[in-house]
């Protein structure tokens, strides 16, 4: 019985995330084709970075999926590796409401800094890329969720995999801001340093003793 009420919640919770995904496809059709290209790509980061825009519907809905498809990853990953738990919807909309709001804290804290330095420009480029790879990633946490739910495959196999592409994906990602940055990062790079240990380091480390608390 435990497993069935896991996964009937599963499932309303992945039917929400593939309307959001759907939802942004039909609102942005174009741009959802650009979007599904964008690793090995610049053309998406290259046409829409100019067109950003503070609230962005076609992000916002991916980003739902983000967060929704990460919170069930990290459910399997947890019971996987550390303990197996019985699933509790407080605790799983909690640890969704803690990414969710960590994740929107970290851009506004990073646009302001930007602000505070007058070099908008280059974050609002960076941030727009972050969010970018970070959307792609959804989607591939979209398909492994379904087959961590629905199929007998190896469940150690499939995370593990997937952690890795999510991993090389972001890292990509890095070293294209870092390439195209290179000489302004090289003038400062004490306060690229610093801005990695307080803004991109230390959120995950927070993300982190949240998950481990997960069945608290």
């Amino acid at each position: 019985m435990r497993e069935f009420i896991t996964y009937e919640w599963f499932t309303i919770f992945i039917v929400l995330a593939l309307v959001s995904v759907v939802i942004a496809k039909s609102l942005h059709s174009l741009r959802f084709n650009d979007f599904l290209y964008v690793v090995g790509n610049s053309k998406y980061l290259k046409i829409y970075s100019r067109d950003q825009k503070f609230i962005d519907t076609f992000d916002g809905f991916l980003f739902f999926n983000f967060t929704v498809c990460l919170s069930i990853f990290i459910y399997f990953c947890y019971a996987q590796f550390v303990e197996t738990i019985e699933f509790n919807l407080i605790s799983f909309l909690k640890l969704s409401f803690a990414i969710a709001t960590i994740l929107i804290i970290k851009v506004l804290v990073e646009r302001l800094v930007a602000s505070l330095f007058e070099i908008d420009n280059i974050i609002d480029d960076y941030l727009f890329q972050k969010t970018t790879f970070k959307n792609y990633s959804g989607l591939i946490l979209l398909v492994a969720n379904l087959f961590l739910i629905y199929t007998n495959s190896a469940p150690e196999i499939i995370i593990i995999s997937v952690i890795c592409v999510i991993c090389l994906l972001n890292l990509i990602g890095f070293y294209s801001s870092f390439k195209t940055y290179q000489n302004t990062i090289n003038l400062n790079l004490f306060y690229f340093l610093l801005y990695l240990c307080a803004l991109e380091i230390g959120p995950y480390i927070l993300l982190y003793k949240i998950i481990r608390d997960y069945n608290v």
